[in-house]
């Protein structure tokens, strides 16, 4: 019997849902005030709800005018086993046995999970008529907070930031391929079933490439610029720039600096919106790391992070002359730099994201920091008397989970602050330095997080247990599939 979509399952006495088990603060229920006046005003007929899954999709359902009131104070139901699946929608978990293997009472036999909107995310999207949207958190129905939310692990990892008087701040910087669309070959041969994606389409340039920052090529794509700016800018988001990116389809897309938990959800709304924007257009994008035919630049997430104190100050920034970071984002560096193995899972959770890992590239292959390098894993800028001092890890993909991402790191540098760990020396020759490497694939990955302490400390073994047997499937999905490679390469040789 196939999973279903539509679990509308009562939770009880849901018609008080949020209020009775007190998940809205008093600010949540003012933005849900102002949320209201809106949908009236702007005659909003739908509203999604959704929710971010473990590979950073969005899932969820859209809710008719009559049930929004209903939907915003009792939460919307789902499936839990949505949270069980690899990549290709395959269930990784027994789903619907008493005993999963995850360890949750809950997710017995696809139990329900709610969807428990933010207000405050709540958005009208520009290409879908009458149409808002709401990012959601995940709750049992007894009202707990279900263990394998991202979001709220995220906000964890932040709460605990806090607590030392301390917060952080993203500069996010996300690449991204965008390829005409090709209807016609997209309609019997990519149709999958679950466990089976189905074949991709067939790609042709945008743009021609070598073209970074190119004036002209960008001119050739002006109405997917002017739609891009459009559509981002109608949903708030810090849009900072739109570029040419160094290979052929190839651009960037960057945000203005602000809180993690804002940038987090943000990322997850622009990545959707940018394929949404493209398909309103005639194009496809993606934010596959490295698309088949890419001989030059892979995609990928830098990702820019500083911690401010409780004066507002940059915790980062040195306090004297000639240093490049202060204690504190010296023991951070050296925290992201010891678990970059095990984070590595997090920031690249795909097979292909580890195929960026060149040399002489944009891309790092090892595991060193360097002083504004942009060859390095981890790049040091600014210094004494730059408030905009920060450290940027060049190693993530753009298709991952902004939420593990980032918790990934905080994770990690943290680690290094509590132990008062020392980086090693920058490094000039990012690609020749003596350094380890990073995982050469997403197995070896998930390995090393599989055995690192602190990650298993601060997400606990139930969390890294369930995210490394999802990654384990995938990956053992890929290693049976036999390529077109070995096709060429065996096929006719022996």
């Amino acid at each position: 019997m196939p999973e279903s979509n539509l679990d509308e399952r009562p939770v009880a006495d849901r018609a008080s849902f949020i209020d009775r088990h007190g998940l809205w603060s008093e600010w949540q229920h003012a933005a849900a005030a102002q949320m209201r006046r809106m949908v009236d005003e702007l005659g909003i007929e739908m509203l999604r709800f959704s929710f971010v899954d473990e590979h950073g999709v969005l899932r969820g359902k859209t809710i008719a005018r009559g049930r929004i009131w209903a939907a915003l104070h009792s939460g919307v139901t789902a499936p839990s086993s949505l949270l069980l699946k690899d990549t290709s929608g395959k269930s990784v978990f027994s789903v619907f046995s008493a005993e999963t293997g995850v360890g949750l009472a809950g997710f017995s036999g696809a139990g329900a999970i709610v969807m428990v909107p933010e207000p405050r995310t709540f958005k009208v999207l520009p290409w879908a008529p009458n149409t808002g949207w709401i990012l959601c958190d995940l709750h049992f129905p007894d009202g707990l907070p279900v263990p394998l939310c991202t979001r709220s692990l995220l906000r964890k990892e932040l709460t605990a930031l806090a607590s030392r008087g301390l917060s952080m701040t993203l500069g996010p910087e996300l690449e991204f391929h965008v390829y005409p669309a090709d209807p016609a070959n997209r309609v019997d041969a990519s149709v999958g079933s679950s466990g089976g994606t189905g074949a991709a389409g067939r790609i042709s340039p945008t743009t021609r490439g070598p073209q970074l920052l190119h004036e002209e090529e960008l001119d050739r794509v002006q109405p997917l610029i002017d739609a891009l700016y459009r559509g981002l800018t109608a949903l708030d988001l810090p849009l900072r720039t739109i570029e040419l990116e160094s290979g052929p389809s190839q651009f960037e897309l960057t945000m203005e600096a602000g809180s993690a938990s804002e940038m987090a959800d943000a990322i997850v709304l622009c990545r959707s919106a940018v394929r949404r924007i493209a398909a309103g257009i005639g194009y496809h994008a993606t934010f596959m790391a490295r698309p088949q035919g890419i001989d030059g630049a892979s995609s990928c997430w830098h990702l820019n992070q500083s911690l401010t104190d409780a004066a507002g100050d940059n915790a980062f920034m040195p306090d004297s002359p000639g240093a490049s970071l202060s204690m504190l984002g010296a023991s951070y560096l050296a925290g992201i730099l010891e678990h970059a193995p095990a984070a590595a899972a997090f920031t690249t959770p795909t097979v292909n994201g580890y195929k960026r890992y060149r040399p002489h590239s944009f891309a790092p292959d090892r595991i060193a920091w360097g002083l504004d390098n942009r060859g390095a894993m981890v790049r040091a800028v600014g210094g004494f008397g730059d408030p905009a001092t920060r450290l940027e890890n060049r190693s993530g993909e753009p298709a991952a989970n902004p939420y593990l991402y980032i918790a990934s790191q905080l994770i990690s540098g943290m680690d290094g602050v509590d132990r008062g760990l020392i980086p090693p020396a920058p490094t000039n020759e990012p690609y020749n330095a003596i350094a380890p490497p990073l995982p050469s694939s997403l197995g070896e990955a998930v390995e090393a997080l599989a055995k690192d302490t602190a990650f298993r400390s601060a997400l606990g073994d139930l969390v890294v247990d369930w995210f490394a047997t999802i990654k384990r499937a995938e990956f053992a999905r890929y290693l049976l599939h036999v390529s077109d490679w070995e096709q060429s390469e065996y096929f006719d040789t022996f």
